[in-house]
């Protein structure tokens, strides 16, 4: 996967997290889908931070499959 599809991925991930904030209260969650949906904003913030910045090349050697001729 090359920098510009995982930007655009990125963005993606931050487009979840923003309609998911959306919908949040301002004030701490205190149910059970209060605290689903702050449980979504922070895993999609997490996903995009994976695919923008790509720590320890886990992106890059995830999406090589095929370019060594390996299944």
């Amino acid at each position: 996967m090359n920098r510009r599809q995982r930007t655009i991925t990125a963005v993606l991930w931050i487009g979840v997290a923003g309609v998911m904030a959306i919908t949040l209260e301002p004030t701490i969650p205190t149910d059970l889908a209060g605290v689903a949906r702050l449980f979504v904003v922070v895993l999609a913030l997490g996903l995009a931070g994976v695919y923008l910045f790509d720590p320890w090349g886990l992106i890059s050697r995830t999406h090589q499959v095929g370019k060594s001729g390996e299944p």
